[in-house]
């Protein structure tokens, strides 16, 4: 056991004598300064990786590990009436930085470390941008033609 283990465990069990309840402490709850519920997750997450006595230890705590997750049997079904989910907002958010760096420099893509402010963000366009060419087998035809319609040519781009 590492001195870090040893150290988050002790925290912990501060946390429990002090009477804070076990489903209280979640990703978040800290202890002098350190996310004692992260750690906490983690441990019951990677269960099958602890030792024996670390095992004994949270078990003795009441502490057990996280359910495994099936998977499903079953694809997910598709739905016409989907509304966006996070790949689609990040996508166009890309498309977004992308098309302002086109029109503020008339044209070419920008390198892969460089960043564009949007209102009240920043995004790395470059690296989205270097993403997308890795995924291009993956994107569907309207996000294809989004990006080419800013200048994005996967045979001749350099990205």
């Amino acid at each position: 056991m590492t001195v870090d283990w040893h150290r988050h465990y002790a925290y912990l069990t501060q946390l429990l004598d002090e009477g804070v309840r076990l489903t209280a402490i979640t990703p978040g709850v800290t202890r002098h300064g350190e996310d004692i519920g992260r750690w906490l997750a983690t441990q019951r997450r990677d269960w099958n990786r602890l030792n024996t006595e670390q095992q004994a230890r949270l078990t003795a705590l009441g502490i057990t590990p996280a359910r495994a997750v099936r998977a499903r049997t079953a694809p997910a079904k598709t739905s016409t009436t989907a509304r966006p989910g996070r790949g689609a907002v990040a996508f166009q958010t890309g498309i977004q930085a992308l098309a302002q760096y086109v029109e503020r420099e008339g044209g070419g893509l920008p390198g892969r470390q460089h960043v564009e402010h949007l209102p009240g963000a920043a995004h790395r366009t470059g690296v989205w941008l270097a993403n997308q060419r890795q995924r291009r087998d993956r994107l569907d035809a309207e996000q294809l033609r989004a990006l080419a319609e800013l200048g994005v040519d996967w045979a001749r781009s350099a990205v």
